[in-house]
């Protein structure tokens, strides 16, 4: 007794508290082992039900090389599967007091670094490769196929502009950098039938897909599909962090290696911003640093995107759905992150050879729930291709200029892409010299030109937006040729209004409401 309480040694430590105090305590203690003991024989079980389960998945399908890779394809999505239930059963969380903004040297400034010789330009550029993530759709903008098969600019699409960046840069230096685009099940033959187009270009196109995984019902944590094919509906490819293990049980991974090629550049195919820069890719050869995140400054469009931290030591790439729903706000605040994730990646193939090789990617999983067509509730286990950056020796960010990230995730985004904003030269966008700001406008354009299609039919020409720092359009609006917009420029159609807005109109820090027709006499 001490002061009339009781000293307790638990593991080795000494906890004051009434008699009362340590019962509750240790009632409580005994009631969160019992869950944890169910919880451990809860996973135990799924993890068994859905081993078998796989098995008979593999079984169905004939001996040869497809049930190879399939079977690499399922065990790769069982060994998620159980990390998954670990850190379920264990209730796994980020702690927040271990967050920390990244150092000074985890973040080097684009800036700083050093140019590339011109005499060394051709020698690091042909030991790399260019590697596009091409497994989404364009859905979301409406459209049908894969997302790179959009117009963009000229009549040209993503795809085009790629190749036509690339086809330039082998020009010009004399080397040979392949282009390989990473498909999903459901890009793959849409891009197979596209780019015969580019047969007899200067360049040489690799393909190969990503992993197919079975969703996972969330009642029953069993996989959805029945049979190996299955309805579209049972399978998911399971997010870019794929990437590694894909590559590998390609092949493609050690045909690279074998042709000489050493680093990798990653990219979204829809960033019209990630282009091949010799000033990273000889920091990356000189620095002896097997990988880079290309960085940028965030901005309030950009709070929800990842961000790099140091955690527990290490760096990380802490994405918005791992935060605790307490600290999202934190999370949010440019003043603690001041730089997010653009998903322009500079990676060694020697060190993805060997990370693979000794079994150590251990990506954070996120969990992405969904429902199927017929109502049911099912999971996605997914990663982040630039969650693994805590695997990879002398691994740091690159604070890039903006113009290195230039996304196309909406009609929005291609409305300034389209406009005189930008300049095109050999498949590349670059800011107009006319524009006297640095910043890019802030564009919202409301439902009715959400679809792509949609949106081209509201333009006879897309606007002059040089002087442009704001638009907002909401409502039935349409625009003729000739258009300019400067300044903070608001047009609202009400709900059964329509706007016309006249060619040849200037429109400078205007709000334009009601209806506006002018028709021909």
């Amino acid at each position: 007794m001490a002061n009339g309480r009781t000293l307790l040694a638990l593991n080795g430590e000494e906890i004051p508290g009434s008699p009362t105090d340590l019962r509750a305590r240790a009632r409580e203690h005994s009631r969160a082992l019992s869950l944890l003991g169910f919880q451990e024989t809860t996973s135990t079980i799924a993890a068994s039900t859905m081993r078998n389960e796989l098995n008979k998945l593999v079984d169905m399908v004939p001996e040869g090389p497809q049930r190879e890779a399939f079977t690499l394809e399922m065990d790769g999505f069982y060994a998620l599967f159980v990390r998954y239930l670990a850190q379920k059963a264990k209730s796994q969380t980020l702690n927040w007091n271990e967050v920390k903004s990244p150092g000074p040297g985890v973040i080097k400034l684009y800036k700083d670094l050093p140019k590339v010789a011109p005499t060394e330009k051709s020698g690091v550029l042909n030991k790399l490769a260019v590697l596009k993530l091409n497994g989404g759709l364009g859905t979301t903008m409406g459209c049908v196929g894969p997302k790179s098969a959009i117009e963009v600019r000229d009549g040209m699409t993503f795809l085009d502009l790629t190749v036509r960046q690339i086809e330039y840069l082998n020009s010009q230096n004399n080397v040979d950098v392949p282009l390989i685009l990473m498909n999903s099940f459901n890009t793959d033959s849409d891009t197979h039938r596209i780019i015969q187009k580019y047969r007899g270009h200067q360049i040489k196109l690799l393909t190969f897909n990503q992993s197919r995984f079975p969703r996972i019902s969330k009642d029953s944590l069993l996989p959805m599909p029945k049979t190996p094919d299955g309805k579209p509906g049972d399978w998911y490819p399971p997010g870019h962090g794929d990437l590694f293990e894909a590559l590998a049980n390609s092949g493609l991974l050690d045909q690279l290696l074998e042709q000489g090629k050493e680093y990798l550049f990653v990219s979204n195919v829809d960033n019209l911003g990630a282009t091949v820069d010799t000033t990273i890719l000889n920091h990356l050869a000189k620095s002896g640093a097997e990988f880079i995140m290309e960085v940028t400054d965030k901005t309030k469009a950009d709070v929800k995107g990842g961000t790099l931290i140091e955690y527990e030591g290490t760096v990380r790439l802490l994405e918005i759905a791992q935060v605790p729903s307490a600290y999202v706000d934190d999370f949010k605040s440019i003043k603690k992150f001041k730089i997010f994730n653009t998903n322009n990646l500079w990676i060694s193939l020697k060190a993805i050879k060997r990370i693979i090789d000794n079994d150590e990617l251990s990506m954070e999983i996120i969990v992405n729930h969904k429902t199927d067509a017929s109502g049911e509730k099912v999971i996605q286990l997914e990663t982040a291709v630039g969650a693994a950056i805590k695997h990879f020796e002398g691994a740091h960010g690159v604070n890039v200029p903006r113009n290195r990230f230039l996304p196309v995730k909406s009609t929005s985004d291609l409305f300034l892409v389209m406009s005189d904003l930008y300049k095109l030269e050999h498949g590349e966008l670059t800011m107009n010299p006319l524009r006297q700001f640095n910043s890019v406008p802030l564009v919202k354009l409301g439902d009715h030109f959400k679809k792509v299609a949609h949106f081209l039919s509201r333009f006879q020409g897309t606007p002059h937006i040089l002087g442009l720092d704001h638009l907002t359009v909401t409502g039935d609006v349409t625009f003729g040729h000739d258009v300019v917009l400067e300044g903070t420029v608001i047009i609202v159609a009400n709900h059964g209004s329509r706007i016309d807005v006249p060619s040849g109109s200037i429109l400078n820090d205007k709000v334009v409401s009601g209806n506006l027709r002018i028709l021909d006499h």
